[in-house]
């Protein structure tokens, strides 16, 4: 009823990869589902944790211990029965980046936390004319009315953008489309009676353990969704090539 046959038929006939199925990129799937996305490719090697309760849409109870790729596609499948998921239980780097054809998607998010990743993403997408929008940093931050939507030379405040925006210069990229975070980062309260970097929760199995990590940033309930549902809004906007903006001028 808003954006017409024609719009959601595109969106049907849309393949999106979303790199990473966290507190951003669950709300990413999840929002993409119900906006009609047919065909999803999910990157992420995590299992659900009980650490995942206060933030991430697939984080229950019950799917704590499940690989995150396979609670997405579950989520999706109950959703829009006809849409067509393509899983890749793998921890995204530059070593692993070989078995991904950047040119067969329509559009690439970033929801990943590493660097090295991020800019693999970044650069992969860009080499093979696909769009690709990514997530700075929405830990330690409680007010979601700060997230931005804007290119990577217009942020400021947020840390991890500073040095997305150094590295991508030194690569000759100068444009990216990114989520961010006007709100200064809080320090996280240090606990060691309950720190998972002494405690560690972590299901059986899990690769990347929280004992292994020199830093473990702070979340919410709201912060991390808002950031995932500003972020599906643009996909879907792009996509179906809607512009409010425009619409005003008109």
């Amino acid at each position: 009823m808003i954006f017409g046959k024609e719009a959601m038929e595109k969106l049907a006939q849309s393949r999106v990869a979303v790199f990473g199925i966290g507190g951003v990129g669950g709300y990413v799937v999840e929002a993409l589902a119900r906006s009609g996305v047919g065909t999803f490719d999910l990157i992420d090697d995590d299992r659900v944790c009980l650490t995942n309760l206060n933030r991430q849409i697939i984080a229950t109870h019950k799917t704590v211990g499940k690989y995150k790729v396979d609670v997405a596609e579950e989520r999706i499948l109950d959703i829009n029965p006809k849409a067509v998921v393509h899983k890749y239980q793998c921890f995204f780097l530059p070593d692993t980046a070989g078995q991904f054809d950047f040119s067969q998607y329509d559009y690439v998010i970033d929801a990943i936390d590493t660097v090295t990743g991020k800019l693999e993403i970044i650069m992969r997408a860009q080499a093979a004319g696909t769009p690709v929008i990514s997530s700075m940093g929405t830990g330690n931050k409680v007010d979601p009315t700060m997230l931005r939507i804007a290119d990577i030379s217009e942020t400021k405040t947020c840390p991890l953008a500073r040095v997305m925006r150094l590295e991508l210069r030194k690569r000759g990229v100068k444009k990216l489309k990114v989520l961010y975070s006007e709100e200064l980062p809080i320090r996280p309260y240090e606990d060691e009676s309950t720190s998972c970097l002494k405690h560690c929760v972590c299901p059986p199995g899990t690769v990347r353990k929280c004992t292994q990590r020199r830093d473990i940033p702070a979340s919410n309930a709201f912060v991390p969704p808002a950031a995932g549902l500003l972020i599906a809004s643009v996909v879907v906007r792009d996509l179906i090539g809607y512009d409010a903006k425009q619409r005003l001028k008109e």
